[in-house]
């Protein structure tokens, strides 16, 4: 049985990019999270302990994704999946959807990122 904990829409400036002045300046990100966990014992006992705290999976995921300034959206969607499996025995499987949507694109549009899944199975 798989089950599944999300979070979306978490905003974070960091300074990720090909181009100088996204390394200079940066830019507002926004990240979803799907973390794949059986949450079977804590749908019964009612406890924190039971299951994913989702104030720790954001923390860790923002420092992940702050740390360092990558170049490619794909490594730093990498960096928080790596660091919430790392980090949270319980998750089997994560989903991280990284938006871009200022990127330094010629066009009119929306949105732009990346979707990486990462399991400890694969």
């Amino acid at each position: 049985m798989t089950d599944t904990i999300f979070i979306k829409g978490v905003l974070i400036h960091a300074r990720h990019g090909v181009m100088e002045h996204e390394n200079e300046v940066g830019q507002r990100f926004v990240i979803d999270l799907e973390l794949y966990t059986d949450l079977s014992d804590s749908s019964r006992s009612d406890r924190l302990a039971d299951t994913v705290s989702y104030s720790h999976v954001v923390e860790t995921a923002t420092a992940a994704f702050k740390d360092t300034n990558y170049r490619l959206l794909e490594r730093a969607a990498g960096a928080v999946a790596d660091a919430i499996l790392s980090t949270f025995a319980r998750i089997r499987a994560v989903k991280v959807t990284v938006h871009k949507p200022h990127a330094p694109i010629a066009a009119i549009f929306e949105d732009v990122g990346i979707v990486l899944t990462r399991s400890r199975h694969p």
